[in-house]
């Protein structure tokens, strides 16, 4: 018997050791070491501080990276046809535009800017100035079908009437800017258009800036590829090559007119803080961004007023998802510029039934009613609430039935599930929860609702990670989750951005 009973005690503890390792097991190996190489596509001619930063990021992180160089059209084909690997690296963004639009970029982060010149051997010895000039040399240029910079050669001459010249008068037509760059280092041609940052990477080239060329910017971008099998690795990658401490010093070295970038932490962690209502909403989006760029948000939900008043205090959040515009425009010059994601209607709940025959605001004057709205100055429903009976002439009225005020509309709601109010004013998507076990009634009046727009900090050191975030509470499956919440959706298609 006692042998027994010490088997069934070895069991119950070899099951609980189990199941804490089953859950202490991260949710899948991408971070580990395991020898799998992350897959890159990367543009020819940003190839040296692409091939510099990924040896360094192998070294530090012991995670290898094997790159594909090719033109970015070229690349951009082969990706549409094989959909496989990680990530993909452009010259021009308007192929990441392209890859997104056919569904093979999901994350993107901008590194740098480059601009078409006009690239001859050193000293300038044709005296080539002007577009007039290159009639009357050998000239090489890139595929606009296979290479960036062909694409962006012929948009721009074509616009001004030039590009037909140029393309008869081509010696030859090269499928990477790098190529273009070598024949005029050999001497095969006397001059071809390549990206400043190539010309500048060749001791024996000199750039020509060359109207309407020079004009031109092209932005260099990173997409994460939605073939990936390992998105928290590629996504990890991204972040390190677009670090402004990490990668981006690379490309700066290099000639390249870098982007912003973000502070470099393996792990960053952001700061969001939250009007209680949107909780309802964004909860598993955020969860999700979570999971799969391997990062931490730290979420304070708060009444907008209460969180407001900390900010002025001096708390910097990275990013602020309010209840209200009106609870933002107090502290707007700490933020970018706000999207607007959804819209809440204001609506009075009521016990089952009805029971005080409560149909419009004028009612919640009744003498007697024990009525719960939130509080004025630490939540925006309380602020909208307040200025909404005033325009109609009830606060007065209103008033002395009040028996309770509270930061956050949920606990107006769970005091209504006790019974301890015969009324509430919330929001619609507040009421959604519960509207099977009590009765919603509409307010019909136009300033009866309130709008959540949500900003990116100025000063956060994540910026591009809390845009990042930003796109993801404006995607599809975010509109699903606000709508079956009880909110009215507004943000725009692109609104948070594309590549």
């Amino acid at each position: 018997m006692k042998q027994t009973v010490n088997l069934v005690l070895i069991s119950i503890v070899a099951a609980v050791l189990l199941v804490l390792m089953l859950r202490m097991k991260p949710r899948d190996n991408e971070g580990s070491k395991n020898g799998v190489p992350l897959v890159v596509y990367c543009a020819a001619g940003i190839k040296p501080p692409v091939e510099a930063v990924a040896k360094e990021y192998e070294k530090t992180f012991g995670i290898p990276v094997q790159i594909q160089y090719g033109g970015s059209g070229t690349l951009l084909s082969n990706l549409r046809v094989s959909k496989v690997g990680d990530l993909f690296i452009a010259a021009d963004d308007s192929y990441l535009r392209i890859a997104e639009t056919n569904g093979l970029i999901e994350e993107t982060i901008t590194l740098a800017q480059m601009s078409p010149v006009v690239a001859v051997l050193k000293g300038n010895p044709k005296n080539i100035r002007s577009l007039s000039d290159l009639h009357r040399v050998n000239l090489a240029l890139a595929n606009p079908d296979a290479a960036a910079v062909g694409k962006v050669t012929r948009e721009v001459l074509s616009a001004t009437g030039d590009w037909e010249m140029l393309r008869r008068r081509a010696r030859v037509f090269k499928p990477t800017v790098n190529d273009i760059a070598n024949d005029v280092m050999l001497g095969t041609v006397d001059a071809g258009i390549v990206w400043d940052a190539t010309a500048s990477q060749y001791s024996g080239l000199e750039a020509v800036l060359m109207e309407p060329l020079s004009h031109v910017r092209q932005s260099i971008s990173i997409g994460v590829l939605r073939s990936s099998k390992a998105p928290r690795r590629a996504l990890h990658f991204a972040r390190y090559l677009g670090a402004r401490d990490r990668g981006l010093k690379e490309f700066e070295q290099r000639g390249y007119k870098t982007a912003e970038g973000d502070v470099w932490v393996e792990q960053p962690e952001l700061m969001l803080y939250s009007g209680g209502i949107n909780r309802l909403a964004i909860e598993e989006t955020i969860e999700q961004f979570e999971q799969r760029e391997g990062v931490k948000i730290t979420r304070v939900y708060n009444g907008c007023g209460i969180l407001v008043a900390q900010m002025k205090a001096g708390q910097n959040p990275d990013a602020y998802f309010a209840c209200d515009a009106s609870f933002l425009r107090e502290v707007q010059d700490r933020f970018e510029p706000p999207i607007t994601i959804s819209r809440s209607d204001m609506v009075i709940l009521t016990q089952k039934g009805n029971p005080k025959s409560i149909l419009r605001l004028a009612d919640l004057s009744a003498p007697g009613l024990k009525l719960g709205i939130a509080h004025e100055t630490q939540s925006a429903l309380g602020s909208l609430t307040v200025r909404l009976l005033e325009s109609l002439g009830l606060l007065q009225a209103v008033l002395p039935n009040v028996r309770v005020q509270t930061p956050t509309a949920d606990l107006l709601v769970n005091q209504m599930r006790t019974g301890a109010l015969d009324a509430a004013i919330v929001y619609q998507a507040n009421a959604q929860a519960v509207k099977e076990v009590m009765t919603v009634i509409s307010i019909a009046d136009p300033a009866a609702h309130a709008v959540q727009p949500f900003a990116v900090g100025m000063n956060s050191s994540h910026r591009l990670l809390a845009r990042r975030l930003l796109k993801a509470l404006c995607s599809p499956e975010s509109r699903a989750r606000f709508e079956r919440a009880g909110f009215e959706w507004q943000a725009v298609p692109g609104a948070a951005g594309g590549p």
